[in-house]
């Protein structure tokens, strides 16, 4: 018996991890970092790959993690979780200062900071295990709580990239609505997602045949969280 869904019972805290090259800066959303000795204290995290901040981190090992608070905004979080540094600048409008290593250490919507210098490497599957030292660490706001993964994923309802170490492949079978051709699709600018009004989105209540005009206000993108706002018509 394999069922992956008992691994949400594990308890994760939400974090960007950040890292430079040549001068630029990069980062993304971890849900895997995890202290592991406390003299010399030490942090491990799992970074996927394909990810540029995996880039970032095997040239110039060292990092910074930025420990979310509870507050922080779906489209905060959308920005370094389902974007890629290689199509945006992720630092735009974005807060920050950068550390004794070199790194960033976001300062909008987080509660602290750990700076830290790889040490040890090991390759996973899909991921790479950085073992690192802490260099420095801090508190940036002690009256906010971090934000846990099942935080973000049970009161804020937000989506895993497929890019994550907690990613779980799920089958979905919609149908769409017969009769529904003239509607136009919208994309999602954050992560790609594709509304089709055919097709609606049931799971979040949204019936088959619902124009994106017509989706309630409070609606978000069901992969990444982003707003209305951040969808633009699909060109036919």
């Amino acid at each position: 018996m394999l069922d992956l869904e008992s691994l949400f019972k594990l308890s994760y805290g939400m974090c960007i991890i950040t890292s430079n090259k040549d001068g630029r800066f990069n980062g993304c959303i971890v849900n895997t970092v995890f202290q592991i000795t406390p003299e010399p204290p030490m942090v491990a995290v799992s970074v996927n790959r394909q990810c540029l901040t995996h880039e970032y981190i095997t040239e110039s090992r060292v990092f910074t993690v930025s420990i979310l608070s509870q507050e922080a905004p779906m489209i905060f979080i959308g920005k370094f979780g389902f974007r890629s540094g290689r199509d945006t600048d992720k630092f735009e409008q974005v807060n920050y200062k950068t550390g004794q290593t070199g790194c960033p250490i976001i300062l909008d919507n987080t509660v602290g900071f750990i700076e830290a210098e790889v040490t040890e490497s090991i390759d996973i599957e899909t991921h790479t295990l950085f073992i690192a030292r802490i260099a420095a660490c801090g508190t940036l706001d002690k009256d906010k709580e971090p934000m846990t993964y099942a935080y973000y994923r049970d009161i804020k309802h937000g989506k895993t990239p497929k890019t994550a170490a907690t990613y779980i492949k799920k089958e979905s079978v919609v149908k769409p609505k017969e009769g529904v051709t003239n509607m136009k699709k919208y994309k999602c600018l954050m992560c790609g997602y594709i509304y089709d009004p055919a097709a609606g989105d049931p799971e979040n209540g949204v019936e088959a045949g619902t124009a994106f005009e017509d989706l309630p206000d409070g609606w978000v993108c069901p992969e990444c969280g982003a707003g209305k706002d951040e969808f633009e018509p699909v060109e036919d």
